[in-house]
């Protein structure tokens, strides 16, 4: 599973197609990605930004393609991401195991949720993974170099500390 192909996916559709015509400024400026090892809660969007407007969509492709206005929390102009970034979500996933491993986090897998984000002109994929015995694994992954630059694993109980 990779972004080209639901890239591809929604520049062949035509609600993307109508959107385009009627928004020609507009640019790629997210994407967001749940993979749910347990279930089938899987979700992919793929977010545009209107300069015009101010205003971000987020086109929903879990069964048919819809096209969904985003309530904007903070006035930052998104940055505008290729669209001839290609991730390779599957390999990323390994790469997440592989640094699992070298941690000696033995918890399975139950949840990935994954974000594209460009910040200051360099691309980055941040998520959350939920692990079993209620753990969660925040990541940043450097999408020029592949590389995973900060993890960090955390607790249900860390939060419940912090509550108290």
């Amino acid at each position: 599973m990779n972004l080209q192909f639901y890239l591809e996916k929604l520049f062949n559709s035509e609600e993307f197609k109508s959107f385009m015509k009627e928004n020609k400024e507009a640019y790629f400026c997210s994407g967001f990605f749940v993979i749910d090892k347990d279930g089938n809660d899987n979700k992919q969007h793929i977010d545009y930004f209107v300069p015009s407007s101010g205003k971000t969509f987020s086109f929903q492709m879990e069964e048919e393609i819809k096209l969904i206005p985003l309530e904007q929390a903070d006035v930052k102009i998104p940055e505008k991401i290729p669209e001839s970034l290609d991730i390779n979500l599957d390999y990323v996933e390994k790469l997440i195991l592989g640094e699992m491993f070298e941690r000696k986090i033995e918890n399975k897998l139950q949840k990935i949720i994954y974000s594209i984000q460009r910040v200051e002109g360099k691309d980055f994929l941040v998520g959350t993974i939920f692990i079993s015995m209620m753990g969660m694994i925040n990541f940043k992954i450097d999408l020029a170099e592949m590389k995973i630059i900060d993890f960090e694993k955390k607790s249900f109980m860390d939060f419940l500390k912090r509550v108290k």
